[in-house]
């Protein structure tokens, strides 16, 4: 690595990863499927543990009684997948960001992270969140999108289907405030000690007018 392009130090944050997102969760998590992406995200938790990059695990609390998030009922747990693994700071949440109430962002800084890795749910919620100030506080942003995922809405605005709202968000990302990338790309720069670059709004625009 030359000075100019000094190896990221990352923390790799495990986002809301909880049964409410599965079979008999009242959110089920449609796009990508979590048959792909919950596969994704332990292989991500493998590999930064392995590389040393600190795991941060967050799980998302309602108020008692709420239909999603009732930390009284077992759709609160963690997924056993990312339970069993082994996690450097365990973060509880009530808001999107998990930066809001929770001093993650102290822990960060404590440790020298400069880099951000987002896996888990959902693409457009709690993950957009957290890049969003992420980047805001001058981190860099790395979004897994193929270990994160979305699901559909339909509202007074309109409808989205889970793939629009995850593809959109995935190319909004990449344009300004995360490198969107593969679990396996992503891989591959830790082992390499490489950053990942993103795009930034004009050339992505410009390719857009271009057709």
């Amino acid at each position: 690595m030359t000075a100019s392009t000094p190896t990221p130090r990352r923390a790799l944050i495990v986002i809301d990863v909880q049964n409410e997102y599965f079979a008999g969760g009242n959110l089920p998590i449609e796009y990508p499927p979590v048959a792909d992406t919950l596969p994704n995200i332990a292989r991500a938790m493998d590999a930064a543990h392995a590389a040393g990059v600190p795991v941060v695990v967050v799980q998302h609390t309602a108020p008692a009684g709420a239909p999603v998030f009732d930390k009284a009922t077992d759709r609160w747990q963690l997924h056993p997948e990312v339970a069993r693994r082994h996690a450097d700071h365990r973060i509880e949440k009530s808001m999107a960001s998990a930066f809001t109430h929770t001093g993650l962002a102290d822990w960060l800084t404590e440790r020298g992270i400069d880099t951000l890795t987002v896996v888990g749910y959902m693409t457009h919620n709690c993950d957009a969140s957290t890049i969003y100030e992420a980047s805001h506080r001058g981190l860099s942003v790395e979004f897994l999108a193929d270990a994160t995922g979305a699901l559909p809405y339909a509202n007074a605005a309109g409808r989205a289907s889970a793939e629009e709202i995850h593809r959109v968000f995935s190319v909004v990302f990449h344009s300004n405030f995360a490198a969107a990338v593969s679990t396996a790309d992503w891989m591959a720069a830790v082992q390499a000690g490489s950053a990942l670059p993103k795009d930034n709004v004009f050339a992505s625009n410009q390719r857009a007018r271009q057709g």
